[in-house]
C-alpha cells in the first residue's frame, strides 16, 4: 500500500499562488492523467470502505465528482452529486461555508437520499474543512446518515478535521 500511496503523493503538482496569492495548490489532474495512481485512488478508497454499508456515493463538485463516480461505480453503488449554486435542475436544499480563501455554497437534491440511507462523502481534498462541514450538513439534512468522508489528500495544518464531527469516519490516502 505505501508504495501505491507514495506512487499517488509523486504525482501531485503544487502551483505557486493559485487561486490566489499565498496559496499552494494541490493539483490532482497530473494523478488523473496517470492511470496506474488514478487507478490506486480507487482501489484504496474502495478497500477502506468494502466493508461498511454503503448505499450512496456522494461527490462534492467538482474534483470530488471524478473520484466518487469512479468510487461508486467500482463499489456498485449509486452517485449523487452535490454542486455548486444553481446547476442542479430539482429542488434543492443549500449550505453556506467558509473557504480558506472566501465564502460559498453547496447544494443537494431533496430527494437525492431516501431516508435513513447510508452515504459515503467523496472530495479530493481536505482542507479548512468549510467544504466537507456543509456537504456533510446537506447529506443530513435531507435525511441521509453519513457513514464517512474520504479524501485523496489532506492538508493537516489546515485543522480541517476540526470542523467534521469527532464520529464521522475521516479517511485520507495522502497528507501534507
Amino acid at each position: 500500500m505505501k508504495e501505491h500511496t507514495d506512487l499517488i503523493k509523486s504525482k501531485i503538482r503544487d502551483v505557486p499562488d493559485f487561486p490566489r496569492e499565498g496559496i499552494v495548490f494541490k493539483d490532482i489532474t497530473t494523478v488523473l492523467r496517470h492511470p496506474e495512481a488514478f487507478k490506486h485512488c480507487i482501489d484504496l478508497l474502495a478497500k477502506h470502505f468494502e466493508k461498511q454499508k454503503i448505499d450512496y456515493v456522494a461527490g462534492i463538485e467538482s474534483r470530488g465528482f471524478i473520484f466518487g463516480s469512479a468510487l461508486a461505480y467500482k463499489m456498485g453503488k449509486g452517485f449523487i452529486p452535490i454542486r455548486k449554486p444553481g446547476k442542479l435542475p430539482h429542488k434543492t436544499e443549500r449550505v453556506s461555508y467558509e473557504l480558506e480563501y472566501g465564502t460559498d455554497s453547496l447544494e443537494i437534491h431533496t430527494d437525492a437520499v431516501e431516508p435513513g440511507k447510508k452515504v459515503l462523502i467523496v472530495d479530493d481534498l481536505l482542507a479548512t474543512g468549510g467544504t466537507a462541514e456543509a456537504a456533510l450538513k446537506l447529506v443530513k439534512k435531507i435525511g441521509g446518515v453519513v457513514i464517512g468522508i474520504a479524501f485523496v489528500i489532506e492538508l493537516e495544518f489546515l485543522n480541517g478535521r476540526e470542523k467534521l464531527p469527532e464520529d464521522c469516519h475521516i479517511t485520507r490516502l495522502i497528507s501534507f
